[in-house]
């Protein structure tokens, strides 16, 4: 058969490429959100003409198509799915959102809280699911704190220093709820800070935030970037156990090596390279309770390649914790921390977060937080669409998450025609859209 030459038209008819946002929209209406910020009064705006939760919402239905600049508001100002779709009878010009979150952030009336509290409350509300892991007899919610750079380089935006990757820009923190990571809080951060500045009162927020969320017995996982006893003295308070790798500082590999033939189990993983595993008692800075440390030690003689050393090489690492497992099983659920990486790219990759759209750094705070929002409810759609029996897509055996890239490309792009009946808006999926009896299911559930 031969290529077709199309003849190209403009038909009066009212289509849609991203009919998913109904999904968006729908979960939305679940939240307090719109309703919790009409009622704040600005004193730079007292009457607005828009009101202050359409400006969020027409904002929010930008961020779940992967957009955060905001003169691409523009393209959804003449489009009356989008108004639908995220409830709004008006969309804001480009200009009024950006000036409308200068205002807000000018009088410091923490949006960002209410952004979170809502987050973490639809999370439950909508029944998201939530995988726990099995440590021994018990389940736990895991919550992973990190930093992340965002590479705003060439950029002279407030707040771009430099940061730890060794490139300008910021350095967030960031907490992630169970295997499927909810984004439950986040704090846009200079690149030049230190990761445990402010940390202590991030984990008090974060533990909160997870709780709201439904969660029971959670699990802290940190980097050694976060060793410290504030953050153990907020964990002990808040009764949650954790897993905080260890800062070595002033201690020696050697020192450990003489440790872990004491207090270790040794084991021969080859010819020259022997790993010991253990646990000690060991002082928290000034707390007078002393703390189980684990210790992981490797040493090799002979390297893989077969080349002997003149002297040990030696690995250590260590971890505070107040699990009573087996060093074995808490190195291995530390080791999943690492997935926090992934978390991290599908909000700065998938999302666009990498380059946040303003020049002032309080408002680009307050962007990184609608991006969580933003990412919390694409992540709701995918983990909702991975468990339907009818979704495209076939679920493999060890999938437990699906990527925000994959919601975007699959489920928000959906092609679909506005059609006005009898007082009803409907949405008409072409006759051999893969998703349309997945996109019902979903609609209803979340409606």
């Amino acid at each position: 058969m031969t290529m077709k030459k199309f003849i190209i038209e403009q038909s009066n008819e009212e289509l849609t490429p991203v009919t998913g946002l109904a999904l968006v929209g729908a979960l939305l209406r679940k939240t307090s959100l719109k309703l919790r910020l009409d009622k704040f009064t600005v004193p730079t705006c007292l009457t607005p003409d828009i009101s202050h939760g359409t400006v969020a919402l027409s904002y929010l239905g930008l961020l779940c198509q992967g957009k955060n600049d905001f003169d691409a508001i523009e393209l959804a100002r003449g489009d009356d799915f989008f108004r639908y779709a995220m409830g709004v009878d008006i969309v804001p010009s480009s200009p009024t959102l950006r000036q409308r979150f200068e205002k807000v952030v000018e009088t410091d009336l923490k949006w960002n809280d209410i952004i979170m509290e809502e987050s973490a409350r639809l999370i439950k509300k909508a029944k998201a699911p939530l995988t726990p892991v099995r440590v021994g007899a018990t389940d736990y919610l895991t919550v992973d704190v990190d930093v992340t750079p965002l590479d705003n380089s060439g950029s002279k935006k407030e707040g771009v220093t430099r940061t730890y990757k060794g490139h300008d820009g910021f350095a967030p923190i960031l907490a992630y709820l169970g295997q499927e990571g909810y984004c439950i809080n986040v704090e846009l951060r200079p690149g030049k800070d230190h990761s445990q500045k402010g940390t202590p009162q991030f984990l008090t927020k974060s533990i909160n935030y997870a709780r709201q969320c439904g969660a029971e017995k959670l699990l802290v996982r940190m980097d050694s970037g976060f060793d410290s006893v504030d953050n153990i003295r907020v964990l002990r308070a808040e009764n949650v156990d954790y897993i905080i790798k260890r800062n070595l500082r002033q201690e020696t590999p050697e020192m450990w090596r003489d440790i872990a033939l004491k207090n270790g189990q040794a084991r021969i993983v080859r010819e020259g390279k022997v790993e010991y595993m253990g646990s000690v008692m060991w002082k928290v800075g000034n707390m007078e309770q002393r703390e189980r440390v684990v210790f992981h030690v490797v040493e090799r003689t002979i390297l893989s390649n077969g080349q002997q050393l003149l002297l040990p090489e030696l690995e250590v690492a260590t971890y505070w914790t107040s699990l009573p497992v087996s060093p074995e099983e808490l190195i291995h659920l530390q080791r999943d921390h690492g997935t926090s990486e992934q978390f991290h790219s599908e909000l700065k990759t998938d999302l666009d977060l990498e380059r946040l759209p303003s020049g002032k750094f309080k408002v680009n705070d307050l962007v990184f937080h609608f991006g969580a929002l933003a990412y919390n409810l694409l992540r709701i759609v995918g983990q909702m669409s991975l468990h339907h029996p009818d979704s495209p897509l076939k679920r493999k055996a060890h999938t437990q998450r699906r990527r925000i890239r994959t919601v975007l490309q699959n489920v928000i792009t959906i092609a679909s025609r506005l059609v006005r009946h009898a007082r009803q808006v409907k949405l008409r999926l072409g006759a051999h859209s893969p998703w349309y009896a997945t996109f019902k299911d979903l609609y209803l559930a979340f409606s």
